[in-house]
C-alpha cells in the first residue's frame, strides 16, 4: 500500500484500528477474527478500475459472533485523479449473516467506504444487501444517498455464481448493473470472468477478465472498458 504522509491518514489508520478492536472485544462481536492479503495487478472495483491499471496491494480483518453480527476492515492502494492524491482506501462494515433455511445466506451491512489524506471529500456510505444460496449463487443490492462521493442516489444490483472444477479449481462469473443517473446522467453495466486456483490454503491464485458497456468508458475515461486481472490472495 502507498505509505501516506499525512496527519489525516494516521487518524484514519487509527479510527480502522479502533473500530476492529472494539468488534473483536465487544460482546456482540465476541467470537471468531478473521483476515486476507492480498496483491493484485489491477484494482477492478465494479468493472473500473480504482489503481489506473497499476499494483495495489490489500488486507482486511473481520470479527464475527455466534448470532451473525459482524464487523469488518478492509484496506488498498488506489491511484485516482492526480488532484484528488487519494492513495488509500479504507471500508468500514457492520452488518449480519445467517442462514435462512435450505442453503439460503443472507448477508446485510452498512458500509462506509474513506478516503484520507484527500484534497476534496470521496468518503460515502452504503447499505448492502446479498441473498447466497448453497455458497454457488448470490445476488446484490446496494443503496446510497451519497454514491461515490456525491450528494445523488444510486443503486447497483449484480447477480453471480461460482462453479467449482477438478480438486482445487473453481470459475467464477458476476453481471452488473450500476444506476448513476442521478449523480452522473449515465448509467452503466459491467461482466467479469474468472479462475481461482486453490494452491494450498489458505492461498489462492486468481485471474479475472472484465468488461463494461461503453457508458462506463465516458463515466470513467480510460479505466473502464476490457481489462485483465491476476491476484493472490490468503484468507486466514
Amino acid at each position: 500500500m502507498s505509505s501516506l504522509q499525512s496527519i489525516h491518514s494516521l487518524h484514519a489508520r487509527a479510527a480502522a484500528l479502533a473500530f476492529i478492536t472494539m468488534a473483536a472485544s465487544s460482546p456482540t462481536f465476541a467470537s471468531t477474527l478473521s483476515a486476507n492479503v492480498a496483491l493484485t495487478s489491477d484494482y477492478v472495483w465494479r468493472g473500473s478500475s480504482q489503481s489506473q491499471g497499476d499494483a495495489a496491494v490489500q488486507a482486511g480483518m473481520r470479527s464475527s459472533s455466534d448470532t451473525g453480527w459482524y464487523g469488518a476492515v478492509w484496506g488498498s492502494s488506489v491511484e485516482f485523479a492526480a488532484e484528488t492524491e487519494a492513495s488509500a482506501e479504507f471500508d468500514l462494515a457492520l452488518g449480519w449473516s445467517g442462514a435462512l433455511g435450505d442453503g439460503w445466506i443472507l448477508d446485510v451491512n452498512l458500509t462506509h467506504y474513506r478516503y484520507p489524506a484527500t484534497t476534496v471529500d470521496l468518503d460515502w456510505t452504503e447499505v448492502i444487501g446479498m441473498l447466497t444460496w448453497k455458497d454457488r449463487y448470490w445476488a446484490q443490492l446496494g443503496m446510497s444517498n451519497d454514491v461515490l462521493g456525491s450528494d445523488e442516489h444510486g443503486t447497483y444490483v449484480q447477480i453471480g455464481a461460482r462453479i467449482p472444477f477438478a480438486e482445487r479449481f473453481r470459475i467464477e462469473t458476476a453481471l452488473g448493473h450500476y444506476a448513476l443517473d442521478d449523480a452522473y446522467g449515465e448509467s452503466y453495466r459491467h461482466a467479469q470472468l474468472g479462475v481461482v486456483w486453490v494452491v494450498r490454503p489458505p492461498l489462492e491464485l486468481r485471474l479475472s477478465a472484465h468488461d463494461t458497456s461503453t457508458s462506463a468508458q465516458r463515466l470513467f475515461p480510460g479505466l473502464a472498458g476490457s481489462r485483465v486481472e491476476a491476484a493472490v490472495q490468503a484468507t486466514f
